[in-house]
């Protein structure tokens, strides 16, 4: 696969669906090229479009990732984890995986909150979050939003198949957040993948 193919799942994974003009402005290369690949993508099966009519011109192709696609964005150690998971459950019981993932999300929080503690305001926090997620594979990125506060975007999830497989995975990565950026914030998840979003998004308020 060429670079550029390797770009343009990247924009639809972490842009969701677009439109060969939008797809070549982000590349810097032509719209016909840009259809050339897709085409060549959609016979691999990693994309699919559908068409959308707006007022009397043509219909506008909208591109987006197919199952398979988005199986090129890893899923770490999908098959081990859900054994594990289910191994856990039979032998130990659901209390005891939960105590698991607890141990897990409190050592997990303490590591963030020893990275931000150096930072001073909410806007240092949720950029430096951001980068701890992105290099733990969550494709992760930030903004603020329209009412002061801040978007952190998660455009992969690297243990979805340990979420889908037991939500506590998604419970406590919300409380890690809440306990990585302190009280004087807040954290609410507004998109979530195994809800069926194309990916997980939470806003976040605070002071600074």
């Amino acid at each position: 696969m060429t670079s550029s193919t390797d770009r343009i799942l990247f924009l639809l994974k972490t842009r969701g669906r677009a439109t060969p003009a939008t797809l070549a402005r982000a590349l810097g290369i032509s719209p016909q090229a840009v259809r050339e690949q897709l085409a060549r993508l959609r016979d691999d099966g990693l994309v699919t479009f559908e068409d959308e009519t707006h007022g009397r011109g043509r219909p506008r192709r909208h591109w987006r990732l197919t199952g398979e696609g988005e199986g090129r964005f890893p899923d770490t150690h999908a098959e081990l984890t859900v054994g594990m998971i289910a191994a856990i459950r039979e032998e130990l019981g659901e209390p005891a995986l939960d105590r698991l993932i607890d141990r897990r999300a409190r050592d997990t929080a303490l590591a963030y909150r020893k990275a931000l503690a150096p930072l001073s305001g909410t806007r240092a926090k949720v950029a430096r979050l951001a980068e701890l997620r992105e290099a733990e594979g969550y494709m992760a990125e930030w903004s603020g939003s329209e009412d002061g506060g801040f978007i952190l975007i998660e455009n992969h999830c690297p243990i979805c198949a340990a979420a889908r497989a037991c939500q506590g995975f998604c419970r406590a990565e919300i409380e890690v957040f809440r306990a990585a950026l302190g009280a004087g914030c807040t954290v609410e998840r507004t998109e979530h993948i195994p809800a069926g979003a194309r990916r997980c998004a939470y806003r976040i308020t605070g002071e600074g």
